[in-house]
């Protein structure tokens, strides 16, 4: 049973990736599907011949195969050599047509999918979600949004960018789909994707921080570029609609004027119908947050949950400004708790409480498929030990501050947060990604930065530098301005001296899944980019001795 339900999401997430968008061109054409909205050309699904490749092994477990587009008579012929039997779609609903079954009986209980973790610390684990905690987590989500005096119906359109089998968009797309919402998809590229939504016209865009730093950098950049008097404008419209917003009031109260003469044109930018904007996945840089929160015209909140708890546990409350850079109290239907973690120096009595997040309710997961070992490490007389360290707050929302497992001990005995200080160094324009690393044999940090290839090109060309993107990341002059820049952040942060980055080493390549380096959801996979970047980084400790 479970092996055909996850044969049976791959399979869907392969059909509706085949009807994401493709066109280069902003302007595409429209096709409604069941609800469902899609900006871009169709093509066909015509996975089934990579996937007859990788079966020459399964065919004692795997018997039949469904496409959701055509089977060639050669491509039956090779799965008949492989033991097997396929069908296209068409041909799947006519071998069934005649035979009427009574549907067994469900439970609450009974498993309703299996969703594979991203596998950032280790392999992906099989999370089981049972049918009540979809539909607990789906009705706390209508109540959250009704206690807000916002609700979702059929004029809604949520943008999908996030990959299907991703428990934070298929949440979100279950929601929308209980409420006969839009749901359009972006046409594949991460650089063009405010494309994507200025074409979709969206008004619910659901992101990882990376996306919208991404969003951040664009911004600025062209702010900073639009001359004196433009910018001097914006500085000033900034200035009072954030202050306005510090003193209490709703965004759209804020500044309505400076709305439309400043903000409308960002508005537009990104389709001009953006209600809410929600981050998730990992913590959103404050300046990034409080940024979007003043000029997209839209909530912006964070929100917290991982794929054991069915995604969201816990999600700030918009136009409450003092929740900035916290992912807001939990959701009616879970418990949470935290738990010191002495080790780090967490106490969840202190006054300030600190400790490993716990969540406790009809939401979690039912265990991990076939890993009953790995279910017993983190269920603990009821409780899910998230492993995230967070932080509560006087306004009753929590901060997540650190992760138990990613903390390292450098060699004079101080410990590095590592997640924290690439929050805080990732914000620059410069830079477009970031990779702290440090070691316990070693006293200070060192990081590989994927640079922002416009403002790298616009710095060399300013200082009299010429070349190609690798060859600027290998010169020394653009080494020496990065770290500069991040020597500089890390002093108007405040960071303590072993948490300046001490030497970097330039990739013009950005960290993607093809080299394993990223998960869907841009988190850095750490075991994978050290196996990556081992000689990089052995030659960044041997240059500075």
């Amino acid at each position: 049973m479970a092996s055909s339900l996850i044969h049976q999401q791959r399979a869907a997430e392969r059909s509706w990736q085949s009807n994401r968008p493709i066109g280069p061109d902003a302007k595409q054409q429209n096709m409604i599907s069941g609800g469902r909205k899609f900006v871009g050309r169709k093509r066909c699904a015509c996975s089934a011949s990579a996937l007859l490749k990788t079966c020459h092994a399964t065919s004692k477990y795997l018997k039949t195969i469904v496409s959701f587009g055509g089977v060639t008579n050669d491509q039956k012929e090779e799965a008949k050599n492989h033991g097997l039997s396929i069908f296209s779609w068409e041909e799947f609903l006519i071998l069934g047509g005649d035979h009427h079954v009574d549907l067994p009986e469900k439970t609450k209980s009974d498993i309703c999918t299996i969703m594979y973790t991203s596998g950032t610390t280790g392999d992906p684990k099989g999370v089981m979600i049972s049918n009540e905690s979809l539909l607990v987590n789906l009705a706390g989500a209508d109540s959250v949004i009704q206690s807000i005096g916002e609700s979702f119906d059929q004029d809604d359109v949520y943008m999908s960018y996030l990959p299907l089998a991703h428990v934070f968009d298929r949440m979100f797309e279950e929601v929308f789909i209980s409420h006969g919402s839009k749901i359009g998809f972006w046409r594949g590229d991460v650089k063009l994707l405010v494309d994507d939504i200025a074409a979709l016209r969206p008004t619910v865009f659901c992101a990882v921080p990376r996306v919208l730093d991404r969003i951040y950098s664009g911004l600025t950049a062209k702010i900073s570029a639009g001359g004196f008097l433009k910018k001097t404008l914006f500085n000033l419209a900034y200035k009072l609609k954030l202050d306005s917003m510090r003193k209490g009031f709703k965004h759209e109260k804020a500044s309505p004027f400076f709305d439309k003469l400043v903000f409308s044109k960002v508005k537009e930018r990104l389709g001009g119908r953006l209600r809410v904007i929600m981050s998730g996945g990992a913590p959103l840089a404050v300046a990034v947050e409080e940024f979007l929160r003043v000029v997209t015209c839209a909530h912006v909140v964070q929100g917290y949950g991982l794929t054991e708890t069915c995604a969201g546990s816990f999600v700030a409350i918009p136009n409450d400004f003092s929740m900035l850079g916290t992912v807001g109290p939990p959701v009616p239907h879970v418990d949470v708790r935290l738990e010191s973690v002495s080790e780090m120096g967490y106490d969840a009595l202190s006054s300030i409480p600190r400790g490993e997040v716990c969540v406790k309710g009809s939401v979690l997961f039912s265990g991990y498929y076939k890993r009953e070992d790995l279910t017993q490490e983190v269920m603990i007389d009821g409780w899910f030990h998230t492993g995230d360290v967070g932080e509560w707050q006087s306004n009753g929302s929590l901060k997540i501050i650190d992760r138990k497992k990613n903390i390292f001990k450098l060699s004079q005995g101080e410990y590095v947060a590592v997640e924290n200080l690439e929050n805080v160094y990732g914000v620059l324009q410069e830079v477009d990604s970031i990779w702290v690393y440090g070691n316990s044999f070693e006293s200070y940090l060192v990081a590989i930065i994927n640079p922002n290839q416009q403002a790298l090109e616009q710095w060399a060309e300013h200082n009299g530098i010429a070349g190609s993107l690798a060859e600027l990341c290998e010169n020394s002059r653009t080494k020496e301005h990065f770290l500069a820049e991040l020597a500089k952040i890390a002093k108007e942060r405040k960071l303590k001296g072993f948490e300046f980055i001490r030497a970097i080493h330039l990739d013009p390549l950005p960290f993607d899944m093809e080299r394993n380096l990223i998960t869907p959801t841009y988190k850095k996979k750490r075991p994978q980019m050290l196996k990556y970047y081992q000689g990089a980084i052995d030659a960044l400790y041997k240059s500075t001795k």
